[in-house]
């Protein structure tokens, strides 16, 4: 198998001599059956219920102002987007679109890594110039454009996200941001030319975690979803394994606090892990791992793989990635796959 050639497999079955050992030291073929016991809490859909009502419930028009003219670009158009997220605060965003296409078009939301935001539309161009309008989600309090006004709650933290208001479910930074994700899909019908029927979740590392919560929260509203080396699953195991990143920063906690913080801290976590949040997922998934990443261990991805809802769910397995994943041969591959299922801009 050629590196630069994605390898597709429901099962991920790649065979021990067509792969390196991962990072965690499981085999490929251990990898595909990894499923860690792992148990949402018992009022998991009653939370998240709860938290979209209420933001949902403060209303609020999406705003949109256009702003080519500002990055000369003459072949895609960019809208400055605010959409009502958490409490109905407002979430900035980049809608892109190719210039002259009125539509409908099949809609790429996207989600952002962890400490990034949605940065300049002129980052984002892939998408619409394979036709497609795409929504850039701006991270709260990551980006620059969207504060969070939720951090000041006097919860102590380590630097990052990662343990902000983790003394309960109510009050994690999580709660705020996965909210904000879901609302940007609300989004989507109130934003001209873009076919809500064909709404497709996408992001890397925390953006792919951030995807694969909010199709496991929107079910039969999204079209597809595409979760590449996805962060914020398996927290325990992240936190006991991986070598870099986030993850890192419950270690750090937990180790300055009385051990007598693990359990609450881990029962905090599980109300946003990916691994609960892809059992309730059933749209067509596309995710990927790099079986050398340090930040997103294999076993953390293949935990939210393997739990997958959705029968059609696939993994793009990168032998010798670290948490780069497929890097620039990725896009292309996923553009190929929403093919195969009909979400083209032609359709």
């Amino acid at each position: 198998m050629s590196l630069l050639t994605p390898h597709h497999a429901t099962s991920s079955s790649l065979h021990p001599e067509e792969a390196p050992m991962p990072l965690t030291n499981f085999g490929v073929d251990e990898l595909a059956s990894y499923q860690p016991e792992l148990t949402a809490p018992k009022g998991f859909d009653e939370f998240w219920q709860r938290t979209l009502a209420e933001a949902r419930s403060h209303g609020g028009a999406v705003k949109v102002e256009r702003v080519t003219s500002q990055f000369a670009l003459r072949t895609v158009e960019v809208d400055d987007t605010r959409f009502p997220g958490w409490n109905g605060e407002p979430v900035a965003a980049w809608l892109l679109r190719p210039r002259g296409v009125e539509g409908p078009l099949p809609v790429v939301v996207t989600y952002i890594g962890y400490c990034g935001g949605r940065g300049l539309p002129t980052e984002h161009l892939f998408w619409s110039a394979a036709g497609y309008a795409q929504l850039v989600v701006d991270s709260r309090g990551q980006g620059r454009d969207t504060p969070d006004r939720g951090m000041g709650d006097g919860t102590q933290w380590v630097e990052g996200f990662m343990t902000r208001g983790i003394d309960s479910p109510e009050n994690y930074y999580y709660r705020r941001l996965i909210t904000d994700c879901v609302r940007a899909v609300d989004a989507v019908a109130q934003l001209p030319g873009l076919d809500g029927d064909r709404i497709v979740l996408a992001g890397g590392s925390q953006g792919g975690g951030l995807a694969l919560a909010v199709a496991g929260l929107t079910g039969d509203r999204v079209a597809a979803v595409m979760p590449d080396v996805p962060f914020l699953c398996h927290f325990r195991e992240g936190a006991q394994i991986a070598m870099e990143g986030p993850y890192q920063e419950i270690v750090k906690y937990l180790r300055w606090h009385s051990p007598l913080r693990v359990r609450p801290t881990f029962e905090t976590l599980d109300y946003f892990d990916g691994v609960h949040f892809a059992q309730r997922a059933t749209a067509p998934a596309l995710f990927s791992v790099g079986l050398m990443d340090p930040v997103c261990p294999p076993r953390t991805v293949y935990a939210a793989f393997n739990r997958y809802a959705g029968e059609d769910h696939t993994m793009t397995v990168w032998p010798f990635a670290d948490h780069g994943g497929g890097c620039g041969s990725n896009p292309p591959a996923q553009l190929a796959w929403l093919r195969e299922r009909g979400l083209t801009p032609e359709a």
